[in-house]
């Protein structure tokens, strides 16, 4: 393992980096970041350093995943509802030519992570904050057939989640309330919940194809754990800002660990040659 190399400055207040393999997007492998404080999409060029804006989607862009219809790649991202600009919040589909439309119809809290399964289905998180009594948190799933429904609920702060190595099991980050109830929850098919690493903050992840878990968030460092939820190993991320945000794995061996953070303007970083490949992610089918 090497690093961290910094990429590129930017974009401030990073989130959801999504690897985008040639032929989605570009010609060239290339990642896709969003940027909450500017509510925009920017792609970056790793070999370069790169990064140019192709959406703008209104409100405060969280989570992605790369979409493929035909043969275009798209992208679905969050907006949230920071001021200056106040937009309906929810999951907005973003086409190769940057035109933003909503999948869902109505607005909800504050939609903040997300995760594709096998079949398409698109499971993502709804905190709301300030953190409400009772807890108001949610997971949701928007269905194939483009149907809202909520998994789980119950939750103080649901921030990031992350599909298992199973394919149909989530991980899901509790951030809890007042310093309490944090922790990792693996939320079954089934409905049941398994609490893990207690104690432990986190923002958005990933996981390797052995189960382990490598988390940003809880400091300005990415956290790998194994998957019964003890730590192996803490990588110190770059610069001096507060918080790393999200991460992904990419490259064209799946063995290059990017990640950003929430500094202004804020890093685009990565570690090669991670000793395991990243698990495979699912791209969304059009609709």
């Amino acid at each position: 393992m090497d690093g961290p190399h910094v990429i590129c400055p930017g974009p401030e207040f990073g989130e959801g980096p999504v690897w985008c393999p040639p032929g989605a997007g570009t010609s060239d492998g290339t990642l896709v970041c969003t940027s909450v404080a500017g509510g925009t999409l920017e792609r970056v060029w790793p070999d370069t350093g790169r990064r140019e804006t192709i959406a703008d989607t209104g409100g405060g862009a969280n989570g992605a995943a790369l979409a493929v219809d035909g043969d275009f790649s798209v992208f679905h991202i969050f907006g949230e509802l920071p001021p200056p600009r106040y937009v309906q919040s929810g999951l907005q589909r973003v086409d190769p030519d940057g035109t933003v439309s909503y999948l869902t119809p109505d607005t909800l809290q504050q939609p903040n992570d997300l995760c594709v399964a096998a079949d398409g289905t698109v499971f993502f998180t709804d905190p709301q904050w300030p953190t409400p009594d009772p807890p108001s948190g949610r997971i949701f799933a928007l269905d194939p057939d483009g149907s809202l429904r909520v998994v789980a609920d119950g939750f103080w702060a649901p921030n990031g989640i992350i599909l298992d190595v199973d394919d149909e099991t989530l991980i899901v980050v509790e951030n809890g309330r007042h310093g309490e109830d944090f922790g990792f929850v693996r939320l079954r098919p089934d409905g049941t919940r398994e609490p893990f690493a207690p104690g432990r903050a986190g923002d958005g992840g990933a996981i390797d194809t052995e189960g382990r878990i490598y988390m940003a968030g809880g400091g300005h460092v990415v956290t790998v754990y194994e998957p019964d939820g003890s730590v192996v190993e803490v990588l110190q991320s770059p610069g001096d800002h507060p918080v790393s945000t999200n991460l992904c794995f990419g490259g064209d061996d799946l063995r290059t660990l990017f990640a950003v953070d929430g500094g202004a303007p804020g890093h685009v970083y990565c570690w090669t040659d991670m000793p395991t490949t990243g698990q495979p992610l699912h791209p969304w089918p059009g609709i």
